[in-house]
């Protein structure tokens, strides 16, 4: 089934959060105080063991508590699970969905059903994951058949939970473009509950269209949107103004889809001076989204560059 083009003609209006992988030196309770007194709409959750750890004990329990504490400040949320070491304190993301071991890839599997549950309690709007780096010595089409094998399970998940799956596509994984999530999906039969994570700076990154129009060609299946500025062909996330990206198009384009869900800020090597990036992160993005690019004519470069 291929979903309706987005009516490009309504204009919803965006809704900011901060990642906390970018906020890893506070404690969950005042992260999510701070991006609430700085006005932010929600928060992109990352799943680790300085927040909400999903392998400690008593996670439902611990889970409650956040949630509770999330409808105190009135905080969307959406479940992230780009930890880096959760699993392996050895392996960056690893192990991952191609992992050879298939114990393995159970593990990472089970991590993403674990973060569905999460999300369901939490009331969530999503959960993201990603493909991982194709292992050394794993051929193309054996990495594929993995990742559609071990997301199984995940995608049955999400079906009985009523959380979709957004897969993001990340520079340097097998799942890296805009084209390879459409490989995904077809190999998975189009399931309804798989979605995509947009990452902004990635298709600044390696996308051979412009960002915005990126967002134009993935609005049918935007279940939740990164964003940072980022220059091309370097996958470095950086702060607002030090990359090369025109954001007023970019946010333009993402209110004309009639997304609903949060546009999170993913600064994660940014975290030692979270606070800091949390504050000036807003009103970068309030401005860019209120600077229509139709009336901009004066030459002079953006203030929100």
């Amino acid at each position: 089934m291929t979903p309706k083009a987005a009516d490009t003609s309504a204009r919803t209006p965006l809704r900011f959060g901060y990642g906390t992988n970018g906020l890893t030196d506070l404690r969950v309770d005042d992260a999510l105080a701070l991006l609430a007194d700085l006005g932010y709409d929600g928060v992109g959750l990352t799943l680790d063991h300085m927040h909400l750890d999903p392998l400690a004990p008593d996670l439902a329990a611990r889970t409650r508590k956040v949630a509770h504490r999330l409808d105190a400040l009135g905080l969307g949320v959406t479940v992230e699970t780009g930890a880096r070491y959760v699993l392996d304190p050895r392996r960056k993301h690893g192990p991952s969905l191609l992992d050879p071991d298939p114990d393995d890839r159970a593990r990472r599997a089970d991590l993403l059903v674990r973060a569905v549950r999460v999300a369901a309690d939490l009331g969530a709007h999503a959960v993201h994951c990603f493909s991982g780096v194709t292992p050394a010595g794993t051929d193309e089409d054996t990495a594929w058949k993995r990742l559609a094998a071990s997301l199984a399970p995940v995608l049955d998940a999400a079906a009985t939970a009523g959380v979709p799956l957004a897969v993001e596509p990340e520079p340097g994984h097998l799942l890296a473009t805009l084209a390879d999530f459409h490989r995904l999906r077809r190999a998975l039969g189009d399931p309804e509950n798989l979605g995509l994570t947009l990452d902004i700076g990635h298709c600044q990154c390696l996308e051979p269209d412009p960002p915005a129009d990126c967002v134009r060609a993935a609005a049918p299946w935007l279940r939740h949107v990164q964003i940072e500025d980022m220059r091309r062909g370097v996958h470095e996330h950086l702060p607002f103004g030090d990359g090369e990206i025109d954001f007023p198009p970019v946010l333009e384009a993402l209110a004309a889809t009639g997304y609903q869900g949060l546009t999170v800020v993913e600064l994660p090597r940014h975290s030692h001076a979270g606070p800091h990036f949390a504050e000036h992160s807003l009103p970068f993005l309030r401005r860019a989204a209120a600077a229509s690019p139709l009336s901009d004519r004066s030459g002079e470069p953006s203030a929100t560059r």
